[in-house]
């Protein structure tokens, strides 16, 4: 039955739900601006958006890489988790080049008179805590606490050792094979879900922009603006270079412009939420329904991207470090920005994919060069749209490096998706 309700929403369902998103962090933007803090009325609505973001996450990582590990032997996992890893490991210091590179051309922070303002960080972890937090002392408490470090670890040697079981004894072999089937309808079932979410996310997203906006004012744009423009420069060059020319254009050899237009979805999301790990279902869906990258590859690159694939973070630790010498008044020694550059690398890993997970990254890059860790609670004024800019590139970085992956290992469909949208000669 056809009317009024029925037409407009589908309507409102055949316009792109990118254009939808889009509109609304717009509105939402201007909503905050207009009103101010009394758009916090609308906060709750953001939050459960993330919320269902987030409830996502861990089923759709154990469902998803269980899916796609049964299509591996353990010879080729190790050879995809080795060539991604690796790639998310020089994407990361080529991306920590650029920041360092940008920042000594703008020189962000100099004349900026720094005012002071209370640290609010929680301890660094060691070298050692993140090594040894990536084996979980309890898996299902791993998975309770959301740490996806660890989950993936459980996931993954788990998974092995149902190829195992189903390769060396064939009297358990069908019955592996029905535990792999059950995860594949329950990873199918998600993604429904999923869809739903996101149909949501045109409200979501406009209540995250509106409450934000209306709360920290538009200041959050303009206060401290060298350093935020100093990053957002970065990460257009890292976008531009690293991912579109280098690995889509020369590597992969596909349009730039096609790779934009299948991951966009995922880069507006990540730009509204300041969470790779919350984007994650978006990720994941754009990397199989636009850029057609095999669930044998992205089930794998993608989650271990969300925790341990941090080029945003390398940059903007990179650019917010100099910065933060130039405000105190003690320029970085070049031997002192390589250090920055080592330390920023290393510890990505260990860094959360969640907002404000970027200020305890600093203090431990702060520490290593000896500023002081007051120039915390300074840069927390911008921290917001720092956030949203480096999560935005990891994001774009994950289906870059999955792209590159699913190319080198025949699991990458150039005749669908986004691919057959531009001829690329």
């Amino acid at each position: 039955m056809s009317g009024p309700v029925s037409t407009a929403w589908q309507r409102y369902r055949s316009v792109p739900l990118i254009a939808r998103i889009f509109v609304a962090f717009l509105l939402g933007s201007a909503a905050g601006v207009a009103f101010g803090e009394r758009m916090t009325v609308v906060q709750p609505l953001g939050d459960l958006f993330l919320r269902l973001l987030n409830m996502l996450v861990i089923p759709i990582i154990v469902f998803t890489l269980l899916t796609g590990i049964r299509q591996l032997s353990p010879a080729r996992l190790g050879r995809i988790g080795g060539v991604t890893v690796g790639l998310y490991a020089v994407t990361t210091t080529i991306a920590g080049l650029i920041g360092l590179a940008v920042a000594n051309l703008l020189q962000p922070g100099r004349g900026v008179e720094f005012t002071g303002g209370e640290a609010q960080s929680q301890a660094p972890p060691s070298l050692t805590e993140v090594v040894l937090g990536i084996v979980p002392n309890n898996p299902v408490a791993a998975m309770a606490d959301g740490n996806l470090l660890a989950t993936v670890f459980f996931v993954i040697v788990f998974g092995i050792a149902l190829t195992y079981v189903r390769a060396r004894n064939d009297e358990l072999s069908d019955s592996v094979d029905s535990v792999f089937e059950a995860f594949e309808v329950g990873a199918e079932a998600m993604f429904v879900v999923v869809r739903g979410v996101l149909e949501f996310g045109v409200v979501g997203v406009f209540a995250l922009m509106a409450a934000g906006i209306g709360t920290e004012g538009v200041g959050v744009f303009s206060s401290l603006g060298e350093l935020v423009l100093a990053v957002a420069i970065a990460v257009v060059v890292h976008i531009a270079f690293t991912y579109l020319f280098v690995l889509m254009r020369l590597v992969v050899g596909v349009s730039p412009l096609s790779f934009l237009s299948g991951a966009k979805d995922a880069m507006v999301t990540a730009f509204a939420t300041r969470s790779s790990s919350g984007t994650l279902p978006v990720t994941m869906r754009n990397a199989e329904e636009d850029l057609r990258i095999s669930e044998r590859v992205y089930s794998f690159a993608l989650p271990v991207g969300a925790t341990a694939n941090m080029d945003g973070a390398a940059i903007r630790q990179a650019i917010t470090v100099v910065f933060a010498a130039n405000v105190v008044g003690q320029p970085l020694a070049p031997t002192e920005q390589v250090l920055v550059l080592v330390v920023a690398v290393l510890i990505s890993i260990g860094t959360a994919g969640v907002p404000g997970a970027g200020l305890v990254m600093l203090t431990v890059v702060l520490n290593q060069v000896g500023l002081p860790l007051e120039v915390v609670g300074f840069v927390a004024g911008v921290d917001p749209i720092l956030g949203r800019i480096a999560t935005m590139n990891n994001v774009t970085g994950d289906l870059a490096v999955s792209t590159v992956v699913g190319k080198w290992n025949d699991a990458l469909d150039l005749d669908g998706g986004v691919w057959s949208a531009v001829t690329d000669d």
